[in-house]
C-alpha cells in the first residue's frame, strides 16, 4: 500500500517532471495521497489542510469537517511552526464553510473572526488569506461580519491594504468582490 501511493505521490508531484495538478480532481487526490503518506502528527499538521480545503471543494463536506476539526486538535502542537498561522486559518474557513452550508451562519460568524485572529505567516504576509468563507457569508447577506474580517486581515495581510479597502467598499455598496485567487489559498 506504501508503494501505491508512493507512486500516486510521484505521478501528480511537479516534482516528477509533471505539471502542477490543475483540475479539481487532481488537488483532491493529490491531498489525499499527501494525507495518507502523514504517519507522524508533523506531516499530519502539513497533510490535513489541504485535505479539508480540498474536501470542500469536492463536496465531501462531512469529510472536511473531520479533516479541519483534525487539523484543530493537532494546533495546541505546532504552535512554535511558522505555519501555525496559517493552518489555524485553514480550519477555521473550513469549519465556517461547512457551518454555512449546515445551516448555521452564528458558528459560521464566529469561524470567519477566529480566522481573521490567527497570527500571521510569512505566506499570508504576502498573499493573504482564504476569501472563501467570507464570500459564503456575503451570499447569505452577512456583511458586517465580514468587514470586521476585512479589518482583521490588515494584520495578516501587510501588502493587501488597498485590495481590503476596495473589497470593503465594494460590500458597503452591496456587492460580492470578485476575490479571485483568494477563494483558493
Amino acid at each position: 500500500m506504501r508503494y501505491i501511493t508512493a507512486l500516486l505521490l510521484c505521478s501528480l508531484l511537479a516534482g516528477c517532471g509533471k505539471p502542477a495538478p490543475e483540475s479539481p480532481k487532481q488537488r483532491y487526490l493529490l491531498a489525499m495521497a499527501k494525507l495518507q503518506a502523514a504517519d507522524a502528527d508533523e506531516k499530519k499538521f502539513y497533510a490535513l489542510g489541504d485535505a479539508a480545503k480540498e474536501s470542500f471543494d469536492a463536496g465531501k463536506i462531512d469529510d472536511a469537517q473531520k479533516y479541519a476539526e483534525q487539523l484543530m486538535a493537532l494546533l495546541p502542537n505546532f504552535q512554535k511552526n511558522r505555519d501555525y498561522g496559517g493552518a489555524m486559518c485553514d480550519a477555521n474557513v473550513v469549519l465556517g464553510r461547512v457551518a454555512v452550508r449546515k445551516g448555521n451562519l452564528e458558528d459560521a460568524k464566529r469561524y470567519l473572526i477566529a480566522a481573521g485572529s490567527c497570527p500571521p505567516t510569512p505566506y499570508l504576509m504576502n498573499n493573504g488569506p482564504n476569501m472563501g468563507l467570507a464570500k459564503d457569508l456575503l451570499e447569505k447577506g452577512e456583511k458586517q461580519v465580514v468587514l470586521d474580517y476585512f479589518e482583521l486581515c490588515r494584520k495578516l495581510w501587510s501588502n493587501g491594504g488597498a485590495q481590503l479597502d476596495q473589497w470593503s467598499q465594494q460590500v458597503k455598496d452591496g456587492k460580492i468582490p470578485n476575490f479571485g485567487g483568494s477563494l483558493s489559498d
